[in-house]
């Protein structure tokens, strides 16, 4: 059957999302931009900043526990729009083309609404989109099947009409348990073959 909807990731999907982008120029020393990176800036800090915890919460919660590094948090926020480099190649046609076939899209981000709202007037394809569920607005995550559900209950969408696309494979996998198809993205060209075989 082929997919009426097709539901996708912002980060490294969408747009070409990486903290070390603004880490590589803020610390610009590659061994303490790798350390700030895997020792401090960790997983319990994007789980928070996803969750919908406030920015400047956790800019002077995390600033209190590392203070040797609060200008380092504060960049963050202040300059989340150096975390992405620009549109993934070969996206923004992709999806154009999918809505003039009659397609719907949909994002699902594990993202704060905050940094959101400041990088997604910048990147048309964020545009193109027919509707969103952003993790920090509903304090859900992915892979929780919940955060998956509520999507397809906001839109009145049939799961197995749905492709969900996600950088990680725990992310397609929560897709795939919920009755959704799941891609695994590398690139435009291969989820077009996909949608192509469909």
């Amino acid at each position: 059957m082929a997919y009426k909807n097709l539901i996708l990731d912002f980060g490294k999907v969408l747009v070409d999302w990486s903290p070390r982008y603004l880490y590589d120029s803020y610390f610009g020393d590659a061994d303490k931009c790798n350390s700030f990176l895997d020792d401090v800036l960790s997983s319990n800090w994007y789980y928070d900043s996803n969750l919908g915890i406030p920015m400047d919460f956790m800019v002077k919660e995390w600033s209190r526990r590392y203070p040797e590094y609060a200008k380092a948090f504060e960049a963050y926020v202040n300059r989340f729009p150096e975390t992405i480099k620009g549109e993934i190649r070969g996206m923004n046609k992709l999806l154009k083309d999918l809505k003039a076939k009659g397609i719907k899209l949909y994002g699902l981000s594990n993202t704060s609404a905050e940094l959101y709202n400041m990088v997604a007037d910048k990147y048309p394809i964020f545009g193109l989109l027919d509707g969103k569920v952003l993790s920090g607005e509903v304090h859900l995550i992915k892979p929780n099947p919940g955060i998956y559900r509520l999507l397809l209950d906001k839109y009145k969408l049939n799961a197995e009409e749905c492709l969900f696309v996600d950088d990680k494979q725990v992310n397609v996998d929560a897709a795939i348990a919920v009755g959704m198809g799941g891609h695994l993205f590398k690139n435009a060209t291969k989820l077009k073959a996909l949608l192509q075989e469909k």
